[in-house]
């Protein structure tokens, strides 16, 4: 089959119906849905920079998976290191066992289930069993040999099946005090509706990215923001943590205040100098480790 030039507004389209999709298969990789963000972002940067230098595809989506897989892995390169090598020649003749028994697994697993399997074993387990590519394309995406990733799929879902039945023993995290205190205050402004209050904290090169939507920069270009949060009321801010960071929760008072969304702020000094709001992102809230501070 002849490849052919995509279109760049069909490639635009193409991310955005995407996204969930590769921010699901990030995410799963890096183990943070936060961290999946930063690389489906890298990954739609690369896939529009190689449309512009003049690329041309087969199979768009493969196509994109490909960029993502890449991606990932060179976030995670100085991160992790393969933990075990299976001999190809012993895999080659083994069965593919997808089944529905597998898959529910697989996708209800916690992302700091996946960052135990390496990093062979993750990806075929994220592509075929989450997100339900066959194994051909499995091997389209990873550039891996059909025994190789029948080898990885099979390791990894034992591995999955070994986690599901251990205990978690992963601690509460702890927030430092005066990290708890401008946070506090933040979102104390901000359910009060005090938004010249909020606009009073944030630094004159505020940087304002509102993830699947638009980025700001500077007080003047992020004004809008806040005055978007003010003409509506199905939001209220609670504390909390995201994957083990500090987070605002935006909870739902009109749904049984269900996290909606979150927000994460970066200081300088008592001034915000960025803020990442979620709300208009929910597949990263779906496989979020999200938990709750008192009030």
């Amino acid at each position: 089959m002849s490849t052919a030039k995509f279109d760049r507004a069909a490639l635009e389209a193409m991310l955005v119906g995407l996204r969930p999709k590769l921010h699901r298969y990030a995410a799963r990789m890096a183990g943070s849905t936060i961290e999946g963000e930063d690389i489906v972002q890298e990954a739609a940067v690369k896939a529009l920079a190689a449309h512009d230098g003049g690329a041309a595809v087969e199979r768009p989506e493969q196509w994109l998976f490909r960029i993502a897989h890449n991606a990932a892995q060179d976030h995670l390169r100085r991160r992790q290191r393969e933990r075990s090598r299976v001999t190809e020649a012993d895999m080659t003749g083994m069965e593919d066992l997808s089944a529905s028994a597998e898959a529910r697994l697989a996708a209800a697993a916690s992302l700091r289930s996946f960052m135990r399997l390496t990093l062979a074993q993750r990806s075929a387990v994220i592509l075929v069993d989450v997100l339900g590519l066959s194994l051909f394309e499995t091997c389209e995406v990873t550039g891996a040999t059909l025994a190789a990733t029948k080898a990885a799929l099979h390791r990894g879902r034992a591995e999955l099946k070994a986690l599901a039945s251990a205990p978690d023993d992963m601690p509460v995290p702890r927030l430092d005090p005066e990290e708890e205190r401008r946070l506090r205050r933040y979102i104390d402004l901000f359910n009060a509706r005090d938004f010249d209050g909020v606009r009073a904290l944030i630094a004159e090169d505020i940087q304002v990215d509102v993830v699947n939507r638009t980025r700001l920069r500077g007080k003047k270009e992020a004004s809008p923001y806040f005055g978007n949060y003010d003409r509506v009321s199905d939001w209220a801010l609670q504390l909390g943590f995201v994957d083990g960071q500090p987070a605002i929760l935006i909870r739902n008072p009109q749904a049984d205040n269900a996290v909606r969304g979150f927000v994460l702020l970066e200081w300088r000094g008592d001034e915000v100098v960025r803020i990442r709001d979620f709300r208009h992102a929910p597949y990263c809230v779906a496989g979020a480790d999200i938990h709750f501070m008192n009030d």
